[in-house]
């Protein structure tokens, strides 16, 4: 017992250590430069697998406006199950698959799971009320539960989006139009599975509909406009090179904002995305 104390109290230390450094603020107010890049699945001799599971599941529990039927989902949860399976058994390997292929398994990874743990906690009123089953250091948020494993790595939804997505794809910031938090400000889940062959035409889709949906995004006039706290959240990963959070607003917007437009941001509704 004293034994497995050292260890136990060894282990917080380090963490401790690990959290206390320079560089400890949130990964969502860093650049992709400045978050470190999970790289534990590139060992693995993988194929791209098919999203159909997933595709099926979005197609008959997801509505026109992005809502979830949580009580169909946990109906069909054994099918949802098995796309998880699938998505764990079949890591990526960077240099076989093509960037398509491989942000479109992120990000359907991360809303599957997403709705995995909405599921495991069913029914709550919001992703923010679900913690850890029992307290552990630095996991105050259900981003950073680690419930489920990609090849033999525990992940939890921040090493998916912050540690994955923003940092190897940093060029490419129009998956945070993609990713859903469950939450009812989030952009809105699609009725069908993110895949390699059309996911350009399907991030543009999701960026249209993000900025032009006035719960998310109002826009009044040329100089005025309450953005998505994403804008805010991520603008390191909106403002690369020449481009402005202006420019891809203007990108997708019906109504085109001036260079000096007066930018707000909207509060954000944590509210679960639940059909009602």
């Amino acid at each position: 017992m004293k034994t497995n104390n050292k260890i136990l109290h060894a282990f917080f230390l380090l963490t401790i250590v690990a959290g206390c450094g320079p560089d400890n603020k949130p990964d969502s107010e860093k650049s992709a430069e400045e978050i470190k890049e999970d790289k534990s699945e590139w060992k693995y001799a993988t194929l791209p697998i098919s999203h159909q599971k997933w595709d099926e599941l979005l197609q008959a529990h997801v509505n026109d406006e992005g809502r979830v039927d949580y009580k169909g989902m946990a109906k069909d949860e054994a099918k949802l199950d098995e796309y998880l399976a699938l998505l764990s058994n079949t890591p990526i390997v960077k240099d076989e698959w093509t960037e398509d292929q491989q942000m479109a398994y992120w990000i359907n990874a991360y809303n599957a799971y997403t709705v995995k743990l909405i599921l495991n906690h069913y029914p709550v009123k919001s992703i923010k009320d679900i913690g850890p089953d029992f307290q552990v250091t630095f996991v105050n948020t259900p981003w950073d539960i680690k419930f489920f494993e990609i090849g033999d790595k525990k992940y939890d939804l921040n090493k998916i989006e912050q540690g994955t997505l923003r940092k190897r794809f940093k060029d490419d910031p129009r998956f945070h139009f993609a990713l859903v938090c469950a939450a009812k400000s989030c952009p809105n889940l699609r009725q069908e599975a993110y895949v390699p062959e059309i996911l350009d035409q399907q991030l543009r889709d999701q960026g249209k509909h993000f900025i032009n949906n006035p719960a998310k995004n109002k826009i009044t006039d040329a100089n005025n406009a309450k953005l998505s706290p994403y804008f805010d959240w991520y603008k390191k990963d909106f403002k690369r090179g020449d481009d402005t959070v202006v420019d891809w607003v203007n990108e997708y917007s019906d109504i085109k904002l001036n260079k000096d437009a007066n930018i707000a941001y909207m509060d954000y509704d944590w509210s679960l995305n639940e059909q009602e």
